[in-house]
């Protein structure tokens, strides 16, 4: 039997689950000599909910390295995803990449949560979406 206690912590605990994935977007340019980051095309970012300087993890589905940095929206409707920085080295144009982010959620929240997920062709257009069309964020491109 739970006690009050047990009840408290349920109640109280964050869960983390996956928020946002741009699935299989394709390495359109890599900058060693630039700052560090991805750059992913504005249009998508604000599709999925990446925000500016939003730590995302990615996975380079050619060679299997994953890897932490940060969004940097780029121009829009332009299907941009350049590695910059350390991650240049991480993959190569026209590698495939998945794209993700986490949030934390109440207990009540994990009901309600679906992530959004773009899944992109080799031009890096949308064939499938799932979740909310309506964007969560507004993010303005460099």
């Amino acid at each position: 039997m739970a006690s009050d206690t047990d009840a408290l912590q349920i109640e109280s605990m964050q869960l983390v689950l996956l928020k946002s994935k741009i699935h299989r977007a394709v390495v359109t340019g890599a900058s060693v000599d630039y700052e560090g980051s991805l750059t992913i095309s504005a249009d998508l970012a604000e599709l999925v909910g990446f925000v500016p300087y939003e730590k995302i993890l990615v996975a380079n589905l050619n060679n299997g390295e994953r890897f932490g940095t940060y969004v940097i929206p780029g121009d829009a409707r332009r299907g941009i995803m350049e590695l910059n920085g350390a991650t240049a080295h991480l993959g190569k144009i026209g590698d495939r990449l998945t794209i993700m982010s986490f949030a934390r959620f109440t207990v009540e929240q994990v009901a309600l949560h679906a992530p959004r997920i773009a899944v992109l062709n080799e031009r890096n257009e949308i064939v499938r979406y799932e979740g909310d069309r309506k964007p969560a964020f507004k993010v303005l491109a460099k």
